[in-house]
């Protein structure tokens, strides 16, 4: 394995498993509920996922704030003492400034670590889709690739990240500023449910309107069939926000497909949770970013 440490932050909702396994150090964000602050991270050790969507189905106020600058440098500087070099994967500027933040604090880091390379690359992903993007650059980092080809891989290859999420909560969608009330009150009327992608620019953005559940099934599978590469030689992943049963049967639905040899499925924890709501779906992978 290359002697580098591979970073990434919470919002990449992957299994605790795979973080352990591919050594990808995670930098938990802060998310507040009912006025209690706490931080995130995968092993949910602070918060668990269940706890968070009983309190957000019970009505509690939440709201997420990015990673400081204290807890950049606090997380890279015992790495750049012991002697090691920095890969940074970041939750997508186009939802957040941590990107911005995090440069400031390696900017000063390099200036007390010259020697040392800190890289931090924009994931252009949220969730699920920046978790594809890590395990990836992660199982790469685990078979030798050194700290620049792997940085120059991740550049070239964020925008191949395709992220296909169905939201339930319109309600929580509404309260975050992402759908208006007037949109939400006839959304939930009609059963109507969002499809949510990422654009090229890292930006949440609204591809259709489903109805029905099994519709939903069809078209995120509609979509690996479409837009996904050599399926059956990666790993994709299922995210959840408090529905398992649902990340289950589109896993059935995949598998009895054969489309697909390795499916993870993770939870959506609650910096990206406080957004979407209870109920959301989501599927990523590697192919073409097609919207």
């Amino acid at each position: 394995m290359s002697d580098y440490a591979l970073f990434s932050d919470s919002t990449l909702d992957l299994t605790p498993e795979l973080c352990e396994k591919y050594d990808i150090t995670v930098i938990p964000m802060t998310v507040t509920v009912e006025g209690k602050s706490c931080k995130y991270n995968v092993d949910e050790k602070e918060l668990s996922c269940a706890e968070f969507y009983e309190k957000l189905k019970g009505g509690a106020a939440c709201s997420t704030s990015q990673i400081n600058y204290k807890d950049f440098k606090d997380s890279f500087e015992p790495v750049l003492k012991d002697g090691r070099d920095i890969l940074y994967i970041c939750f997508t500027s186009g939802l957040s400034s941590t990107f911005g933040t995090c440069n400031i604090a390696i900017n000063d880091l390099k200036k007390k670590y010259p020697e040392r390379k800190i890289i931090a690359v924009d994931s252009l992903s949220a969730s699920i889709g920046e978790g594809v993007l890590v395990l990836n650059a992660a199982k790469m980092r685990h078979s030798g690739t050194d700290i620049d080809t792997l940085a120059k891989w991740v550049e070239d290859n964020c925008t191949k990240v395709c992220h296909w999420f169905v939201v339930e909560d319109l309600d929580q969608l509404k309260r975050g500023g992402r759908i208006s009330p007037t949109a939400a009150a006839f959304g939930k009327a009609l059963g109507i449910r969002p499809l949510l992608s990422v654009d090229m620019n890292g930006k949440l953005t609204a591809v259709a309107k489903i109805r029905g559940q099994q519709k939903v099934y069809s078209e995120i599978v509609s979509r690996l069939i479409s837009d996904g590469t050599d399926t059956q030689e990666q790993t994709v992943v299922i995210g959840h926000a408090n529905c398992p049963e649902k990340a289950e049967e589109l896993k059935k639905i995949i598998r009895e497909k054969k489309l697909v040899k390795h499916i993870v499925i993770a939870n959506v924890g609650p910096i990206i949770g406080a957004h979407v709501g209870s109920g959301m779906l989501a599927l990523a992978f590697m192919g073409e970013r097609r919207l």
